[in-house]
């Protein structure tokens, strides 16, 4: 009996010995890496602006501008644009950044401008070109123009509109 424990002894110290080799460790390595492009940037050039608007005394209406520089009006016509156009432009900005990355584009959902005083009109549904993705071209650079919806209460008060807190337009890599 006691070579029985023995040779069962002998024989489980011997497996255990036989799966520490068969479970030994081997090691590797890789090297780590990053390429650090350039960061993307945006730079104001042209100011929107709607030029001259003509209003309804009784009625409210729109002026639509495009990103392309093109007004319309909307509504139920009170708003129209007079032959003396005044300045009309199209916000438009230059986006800087790696050549041939694509970006996105995030537009502000409204602003306000004011006479100053206490009148105010409430610009939206901004557009873009693009429109909501550009690609920066081989020399790294885009232009992007936006253009927006003014909205005109009859009756609004003669005078110069303004935001003086700016439309911000924001752009990051895809």
């Amino acid at each position: 009996m006691k070579n029985i424990i023995k040779s069962l002894a002998i024989a489980t110290v011997a497996v255990a010995g036989f799966s520490f080799h068969a479970s030994a460790q081997a090691t590797a390595t890789a090297s780590a890496s990053a390429n650090i492009i350039v960061p993307i940037s945006i730079a104001k050039t042209v100011d929107m602006n709607f030029g001259n608007v003509a209003v309804s005394a009784t009625i409210s209406g729109t002026a639509i501008l495009t990103p392309a520089g093109t007004r319309t009006t909307g509504g139920a016509g009170g708003v129209t644009l007079p032959a003396t156009t005044g300045t009309v432009s199209a916000a438009s900005f230059t986006v800087s950044g790696q050549s041939g990355y694509t970006y996105a584009i995030t537009l502000p959902v409204s602003c306000v401008i004011s006479d100053g005083a206490t009148h105010t009109m409430t610009v939206d549904n901004f557009t873009s070109a693009p429109a909501s993705t550009g690609v920066l071209s081989s020399a790294g650079s885009e232009t992007l123009n936006v253009g927006a919806t003014l909205n005109v209460s009859a009756g609004q008060v003669a005078g110069l509109y303004i935001n003086t807190t700016g439309v911000p337009v924001t752009v990051n890599y895809n």
